[in-house]
């Protein structure tokens, strides 16, 4: 697939000079680019990441939920 898009002068410079220093093509370049930004918006990408920084979440039972929600609200003025 063919594609013609715009870039800002100083992005288009930027990538030019990455491609040169590293020996790739423009193609594999913004390929990899949209590749990685892809992988960074989807969500079950995201849900990935975030349990390898906080581990699994626990998974309480409803009583275990509710006996929670009362200590909050016997704690407040409510």
């Amino acid at each position: 697939m063919k594609a013609a898009i715009s870039l800002p002068d100083n992005v288009f410079e930027a990538a030019e000079e990455m491609v040169q220093a590293r020996g790739w093509t423009r193609s594999h370049l913004y390929t990899e680019a949209i590749r990685e930004y892809l992988k960074r918006q989807d969500p079950d990408e995201i849900t990935r990441r975030l349990d390898q920084v906080h581990g699994p979440s626990v998974d309480t039972d409803r009583a275990t939920r509710l006996a929670a929600n009362r200590k909050v609200f016997q704690a407040s003025d409510w």
